[in-house]
């Protein structure tokens, strides 16, 4: 499939964004989908994944509840909303899915991934 993710903007400290990835092909195959964020000079790391099917979702330590993961599979697009939003949280976000290896941390096991959209958290 192709990802397409949008949602990214400068946001004040505390404030919230909804981050989409809006996939398009054949998700026939698909097991799992995630968030993956990265800073520049750092390693690429995982925010949420989730399965295709079904309802399992998990979150990076850092999430503390404030972020959700979901999908529509009528329109084939995942979100993630986040809310208070750190500083920390200033990177750019990439969504990806994998084939196979449902809810997983390891970005190998992704295949796809979408362009990524910049999110600034900064007052």
């Amino acid at each position: 499939v192709q990802l397409q993710a949008s949602g990214g903007g400068l946001v004040q400290p505390g404030g919230s964004l909804r981050l989409s990835c809006a996939a398009t092909g054949s998700p026939a195959g698909l097991a799992g989908m995630a968030w993956f964020r990265q800073v520049p000079g750092k390693e690429r790391e995982g925010v949420s994944c989730s399965s295709y099917r079904g309802g399992s979702t998990d979150y990076a330590d850092f999430v503390q509840g404030r972020f959700t993961i979901s999908k529509d599979s009528a329109k084939n697009t995942m979100y993630l909303q986040m809310n208070l939003l750190k500083p920390e949280g200033t990177a750019i976000y990439f969504c990806a899915s994998n084939y196979g290896a449902g809810v997983n941390w390891y970005r190998s096991e992704y295949t796809d991934w979408g362009q990524g959209t910049q999110v600034t958290v900064s007052s």
